[in-house]
C-alpha cells in the first residue's frame, strides 16, 4: 500500500515550483489561477524571491500548498494513494489532492489560515525550539513544570520533538531539558508559537472559514495531525482542521499508525524530502520516494505551520 504525504512550513526554497511551471501546461493553469485567487503574483515570489521573501507566513504557506497540490495534480493517474497525510499545513494539501476539497477552496483556506496565524503572532509573540535525543514523555514532563506557556508542538519522530510557547517559557524549558539530558535544545528562527495555546485567536478566526468551506469524502483516508488517526467523515475532518492550530502535530504517531495499517511505500509530494527521512527513522525497511517527483528539493527540519 502506498501512502502519499505532504510537507509543512519549513520546506520552502527560492525557485520552488519554477520547473513545474516551465515544463507542464496544466501546472501553469493552476499557478495562474492561484495568482488570481490570492490577488498578487505569488509565482513571482516563489520563482524569483529570496529566502527572506519566502519566510513571510502569507507567502510561505500558500507557496508550499501550491507546490504540493499542483505536483499531485500533474501526476494524473499516477497519483493513486491508499492513504494520505500532511504535516500541519500539509494536511490541507493532502485533502485537496485526495479530492476532499476543491483547489480554489483549499487555497483560500490556506491563505486565511496564514493571515490569521500572522495576526496571532503579532498579538502574542512566541517562539519554538527543537529538542533532540530525549524521550517524548520526559520532554512533556519537563515542559509541564515550567511556568508560563510551553508545550509540545511537533512530534516529528522518536528523539525529535519541537516545543512551542512564549519566548521566556521556551528559553527556560530549553535550559531545563538540557540539564535533564537532552542531547540538544535548539531555538528556532520562527515567527511565533505555532501549535500552542498562543494560536487561539487564529483558531477562532479559521473556524468560521472552515465552517463555510465544502468538504466531501476524500478518495482515501487521511491521517490527521490532532489524533494521528484515519478519517473520511467531512464533519470530523473539519473539526480536526480547526483543532490543529492549537494542538500538537502528532507525526510520530501518524507514521506508526500508517505503517501498522499496511503502508509499504511512502511518496512525498512537494518541496523537500524531510518527511521521507522521518519515516526512515521509524522503519528502515520502508520504501520511500520523492526526489524523482520534484527536481528542486532540499533537506530541512519540519518545524511548524
Amino acid at each position: 500500500m502506498t501512502a502519499y504525504v505532504f510537507p509543512g512550513q519549513g520546506s520552502q526554497f527560492p525557485g520552488m515550483g519554477k520547473d513545474l511551471y516551465e515544463s507542464d501546461a496544466n501546472a501553469r493553469v493552476f499557478f495562474e489561477h492561484a495568482n488570481n485567487i490570492l490577488g498578487f503574483a505569488i509565482t513571482e515570489v516563489m520563482f524569483n524571491g529570496s529566502e527572506a521573501d519566502l519566510r513571510q507566513t502569507n507567502v510561505t504557506q500558500p507557496a508550499i500548498f501550491l507546490h504540493s497540490v499542483i505536483k499531485a495534480k500533474v501526476m494524473g493517474d499516477a497519483f493513486q494513494p491508499a492513504m494520505t497525510a500532511g504535516h500541519s499545513l500539509g494536511e490541507f494539501s493532502a485533502l485537496v489532492a485526495a479530492g476532499a476539497m476543491e483547489f480554489s477552496d483549499g487555497l483560500k483556506l490556506v491563505a486565511a489560515r496564514a493571515n490569521a496565524m500572522q495576526k496571532a503572532c503579532e498579538m502574542q509573540p512566541g517562539t519554538m525550539a527543537a529538542i533532540l535525543g530525549m524521550d517524548d514523555a520526559k520532554v512533556e514532563e519537563v515542559c509541564s513544570a515550567i511556568p508560563g506557556v510551553v508545550v509540545p508542538a511537533n512530534y516529528n519522530c522518536p528523539g525529535q520533538l519541537v516545543i512551542s510557547g512564549s519566548v521566556e517559557a521556551v528559553t527556560a524549558a530549553c535550559e531545563a531539558l538540557k540539564a535533564a539530558g537532552a542531547k540538544r535544545a535548539l531555538m528556532l528562527s520562527v515567527g511565533g508559537a505555532f501549535h500552542s495555546p498562543l494560536m487561539e485567536p487564529a483558531r477562532a478566526e479559521l473556524a468560521t472559514a472552515i465552517a463555510y468551506t465544502p468538504i466531501v469524502d476524500p478518495r482515501c483516508a487521511i491521517y490527521q495531525n490532532v489524533d494521528a488517526r484515519a478519517h473520511k467523515d467531512p464533519a470530523r475532518i473539519k473539526a480536526n482542521l480547526i483543532a490543529q492550530l492549537t494542538a500538537p502535530v502528532r507525526w510520530t504517531q501518524t507514521m506508526q499508525n500508517m505503517l501498522a495499517d499496511g503502508a509499504t511505500k511512502v511518496v512525498e509530494v512537494g518541496p523537500g524530502n524531510v518527511l521521507q527521512g522521518l519515516f526512515k527513522k521509524v522503519s528502515k525497511e520502508l520504501e520511500t520516494a520523492g526526489r524523482r517527483l520534484c527536481q528542486s528539493w532540499r533537506v530541512s527540519m519540519t518545524i511548524s505551520g
